[in-house]
């Protein structure tokens, strides 16, 4: 049989190289159209079954036949052809599979459907559950054929299982991901008309339309088992399908199956051949041409759409049936999650709320993003994705708390520096308030720039009452301060232009001060109407003139400067007269004896 489809693939390269087209007559024969690649996980094209498609101008509909190897495949396309094993496609009588990919018969059935001459084809597949194979693969080849085919004959020996089912959900939900991918996530799968067929039926009781739509019932879960939700979400994802579904079963042609290939229509049971000439009026009457986004598709623009699915089948990682999908789309999920914390950990902490929401967003949307490249199946998916958010969001308030705690252990050192600084402007040895609004407002514009976070706007309150309560506390003890330090001022001038610089305007002045404190306005003026006095104003500005200055702090100078004035002012009584004209421009104490008589 190897051989006969060697000839066949021979002559057809022979025909186009020596004319360059073929007519449709000399492709009554099986082609393949999707090959195996060498290490049989992937699909690829095989060109020599294409050309028998490619040069159809009419609308296409495909049957396809998929389900498990050595189940008949080959031998009911013969039957719904009317062909001899010789003639159609290879059947096989060995322990492995015989057909390898999915192969076309060559030659369409031309049929009118709705007034519209429509060209069909029947698809051969190969057999899932083969051994040599892995579960990707044949998940590729079942969910292809659901793709192409405008009807799709599941083929199952005997009875329905769990596993059939479960593989046919999987098989749509592959098809619905890949044409999604192909035409757009917004663009509604049309699937295949989806016949159950039943093989070597002699169970009795049910139908088999009976058996398939109490097989795709929802199983009560009161318990609420997961394994029963499992099965029912596999029910679920079949809800694509709708009603666009059918069964119908077929008895044992023979006895001897491994003679069926020699035995005529005579010679098979007679149930068996009426219900076979049954099966071809159904599947005639279910057959329609293929549609994509709403529309018929010919020849060329079928194998197109074969190319599509083929290579969006072959580059995006699957699952397979035997790794669950949930099990697929959890390692996704946690390779997206790890994005969302990698990208959130570059933050540097503590951010506003508002930044940090954005940020959130971001990673969030770029997580989302890439589990919506990479995850598997509409409904599965669903799932998946909701499960990604909550743990996103799980990961998103840990930042949140980070962020509030590294916010306001910030907000905390500020807001203690700003209060020891206030502490400190409390105490000056020169009270000047020019000092201290200059560092009010230092303290104020860095904790505005620096603290950062969800905790400013509560620190900023604390901060403005602690603020508020230092400057009221040091304006009260300002006037206070500053008219003892003159009182104190005075005196210490009196001493020095008496005994020390001996100057008499000086020790006049300074009098002169103190009695003005110490007499006029204790006699004149009040406590409280002093402060807003002019002369008063006048001697604060004074003050804090000699005081402060962006220049010269003296309140951090003055011990300095002090101690240099006496050195200078020691020097002057001891030497400084020897060196001068005895006559000075201020009048001078002459205390000495010798020094009246000179001056007489």
């Amino acid at each position: 049989m190897n051989f006969t489809r060697g000839v066949a693939v021979f002559s057809l390269f022979l025909c186009l190289f020596a004319s360059g087209s073929c007519s449709l007559d000399n492709f009554r024969q099986a082609f393949p159209i999707v090959e195996p690649d060498p290490g049989h996980t992937k699909l690829r094209l095989s060109r020599a079954g294409l050309e028998a498609i490619e040069k159809i101008t009419n609308p296409i509909a495909a049957v396809a036949v998929i389900g498990p190897y050595r189940s008949g495949k080959s031998f009911l396309l013969n039957q719904l052809l009317s062909l001899s094993c010789d003639d159609g496609f290879g059947v096989g009588h060995m322990r492995d599979t015989k057909t390898k990919g999915i192969w076309v018969w060559g030659t369409p059935i031309e049929m009118d459907i709705d007034g519209v001459k429509t060209s069909v084809f029947y698809l051969d597949t190969e057999g899932f559950e083969s051994i040599g194979k892995s579960n990707v693969y044949d998940d590729r080849i079942f969910a292809l054929a659901t793709v192409l085919s405008s009807v799709l004959i599941y083929n199952l020996p005997e009875t329905i299982r769990e596993a059939d089912i479960s593989r046919l959900s999987f098989a749509v939900e592959l098809a619905e991901e890949f044409y999604g991918r192909v035409k757009g996530q917004d663009v509604a799968f049309e699937p295949a008309k989806l016949l159950w067929l039943i093989q070597r039926d002699f169970l009795q009781g049910k139908s088999v339309k009976q058996m398939v739509d109490e097989a795709l019932q929802h199983v009560p879960n009161s318990s609420g088992d997961k394994n029963i939700d499992q099965v029912n979400r596999i029910r679920d994802s079949l809800a694509v399908m709708g009603d666009n579904s059918t069964a119908f079963s077929l008895p044992q042609p023979h006895l001897q199956r491994t003679k069926l290939c020699d035995l005529k229509d005579g010679e098979l049971d007679p149930n068996y051949v009426r219900k076979r000439e049954q099966l071809k009026q159904v599947v005639a009457s279910v057959i329609r041409p293929k549609i994509v986004q709403g529309k018929p598709l010919n020849g060329k623009e079928f194998v197109a759409f074969l190319e599509q699915i083929l290579e969006a089948l072959n580059k995006g990682e699957i699952p397979s049936t035997g790794s669950l999908v949930e099990v697929f789309n959890k390692g996704i999920l946690e390779r997206c999650l790890k994005l969302y914390s990698e990208r959130m950990t570059k933050l540097v902490l503590p951010i506003s709320e508002q930044s940090l929401q954005t940020e959130h967003e971001g990673s969030r949307e770029e997580a989302m993003t890439a589990f919506d490249e990479q995850h598997f199946g509409r409904h599965h998916a669903k799932k998946s994705v909701e499960q990604l958010d909550e743990e996103i969001e799980k990961v998103y308030k840990n930042f949140v708390m980070v962020n509030q705690y590294r916010s306001s252990k910030l907000c905390e050192g500020l807001y203690t520096r700003c209060e020891d600084k206030m502490d400190q402007l409390q105490v000056l040895r020169l009270p000047s308030m020019a000092k201290f609004n200059a560092g009010f407002l230092q303290c104020n514009q860095s904790f505005e720039e620096e603290c950062v976070g969800p905790s400013k706007t509560s620190y900023e309150q604390r901060m403005m009452k602690m603020l508020g309560k230092s400057k009221s506390l040091f304006i009260k003890e300002y006037n206070h301060r500053l008219f003892n330090w003159l009182v104190a001022f005075s005196l210490v001038m009196v001493v020095l232009g008496r005994f020390i610089i001996k100057f008499i305007l000086i020790e006049i002045g300074a009098w002169i001060l103190f009695i003005f404190l110490e007499t006029y306005t204790r006699m004149f003026w009040s406590a409280e109407s002093l402060y807003y006095n002019p002369v008063w104003h006048f001697i604060v500005a004074t003050w804090e003139t000699l005081v402060y200055s962006p220049i010269l702090d003296l309140d951090r100078w003055a011990i300095p400067i002090g101690v240099i004035v006496l050195i200078l002012m020691l020097y002057w009584r001891c030497y400084g007269r020897r060196k001068h004209s005895p006559r000075w421009l201020l009048p001078l104490y002459n205390n000495s004896p010798k020094d009246r008589r000179r001056s007489e």
